[in-house]
């Protein structure tokens, strides 16, 4: 079928189903050189904005009503943040994707998932939409999306001006502001929106709470941080509960390869960052103890790795030290709150690899989330051993660097 006028290949059943069974090479090929270096690479086949808001009015219409979409919230540029619903089910099932810019195949692959949720009559499409509520944030940081980069576009001062409390501090430290994270940064300033979350959905940035660290929560001063927020707490209050499933679609780096394999990687997937130790008596995230949801975000996202070995993609676990406490990213925030929350790490930004493989590795990303639809709507996932997670293939760089500097952060 065309979309955005261009020729897009339909999946059957998910338009999915030969997907899902495609099988995966018999014999491994040779190891082929792969560069992190940044390069000026093509990527006009990837959605950009306008191509997204045109697409999302074409469900509306097509859909018989199925496919409702809104505005979650603006961007610092004033581009519309969109939220996309679909279904009516009691499951509530929160994707987002480009919260970083240069991340463009998780909007592809929600689009197309979108399509076939709102427009197929057969009898999967019709069971996911009674037993789930599918709720799609494409393009997240539309503003660093129209850029092609990780940040959005704000700058300190405009902080300030819209939190007054700020004015007399330092720079949050995610803030990207000079030629060391690229020129464009020096020209105009920007956050890393998935460094901006806090646990506290009701929190109100405070000055003592500036520059902070990685380790350390997020303030929501970003408006596409806000935007998620204001998505997660409606849904919540709708419901009467948090959202049961969050995924974040990102990408990482290009050369990373299945451990043990010469395999170049498809997907690597994870749970929250959050290490256990501080889930005990008297340590930062006790009070959270009875809410995290370490189990049910391993068991989905060995669903998503089913999903994508299954239709003959190569996943594996994101590197996730024992010790890795990121409570800033949305996914810990909504874990810390009881959502279970996996990450999608596509291999390749499009600095490195631009448009090549979008296709397939778009499909990936399709074949994950739909699994893990599937599993939740029938409950599938409640069976799956959680701590098989660990015995999933790692990853590995082959670059001369080591495999974490060959990764760019989620």
């Amino acid at each position: 079928m065309t979309v955005f006028g261009r020729l897009v290949p339909v999946v059957a059943g998910l338009a999915m189903v030969p997907l899902l069974s495609a099988p995966a090479a018999a014999v491994e090929a040779p190891a082929r050189p792969c560069s992190e270096e940044p390069r000026d690479l093509p990527i006009n086949e990837f959605t950009d904005y306008r191509e997204m808001v045109r697409e999302l009015g074409r469900l509306e219409r097509v859909s018989k009503g199925r496919v409702a979409v809104k505005e979650a919230g603006r961007s610092n540029r004033g581009r519309v943040i969109h939220q996309a619903t679909v279904g009516t089910g009691p499951k509530v099932f929160v994707v987002s994707s480009e919260i970083h810019g240069n991340e463009k195949t998780g909007t592809d692959a929600l689009l197309r998932i979108l399509d076939y949720l709102g427009t197929s009559e057969s009898r999967d499409a019709e069971r996911l939409r009674k037993t789930i509520t599918f709720v799609a944030v494409p393009k997240l940081n539309p503003d660093g999306a129209e850029l092609d980069r990780r940040g959005n576009d704000l700058s300190w001062a405009e902080v300030q001006q819209k939190f007054p409390q700020l004015k007399d501090r330092p720079p949050a430290w995610n803030y990207l502001s000079d030629v060391l994270q690229g020129d464009d940064y020096r020209k105009r300033p920007g956050f890393d929106v998935n460094r901006d979350f806090n646990p506290d959905l009701n929190y109100v940035p405070r000055a003592e709470d500036f520059p902070g660290a990685s380790e350390e929560p997020g303030w929501f001063i970003t408006p596409e941080a806000r935007a998620l927020r204001s998505v997660y707490m409606n849904l919540t209050k709708q419901r009467g509960k948090v959202p049961d499933v969050y995924v974040d679609l990102h990408h990482q780096g290009a050369c990373v390869r299945q451990d043990g394999s010469n395999r170049l990687l498809d997907v690597g997937i994870d749970y929250p960052p959050l290490p256990d130790k501080f889930f005990e008596p008297g340590q930062k995230y006790a009070k959270y103890r009875d809410v995290y949801t370490k189990d049910e975000s391993r068991q989905l996202a060995i669903s998503g790795f089913n999903g994508m070995t299954s239709g003959g993609f190569v996943g594996a676990r994101y590197p996730h030290a024992a010790d890795r406490d990121l409570p800033g990213q949305a996914r810990c925030s909504f874990a810390l709150n009881g959502t279970g929350t996996v990450l999608f790490e596509v291999r390749g930004q499009t600095q490195t690899l631009g448009q090549q493989h979008r296709e397939h590795f778009t499909r990936a990303v399709m074949a994950g989330l739909y699994n893990m639809l599937r599993d939740v709507s029938t409950g599938a996932v409640d069976y799956i051993d959680p701590d098989a997670f660990d015995l999933l293939p790692g990853t590995a760089s082959t670059t001369t660097t080591s495999a974490a500097a060959a990764r760019t952060p989620e």
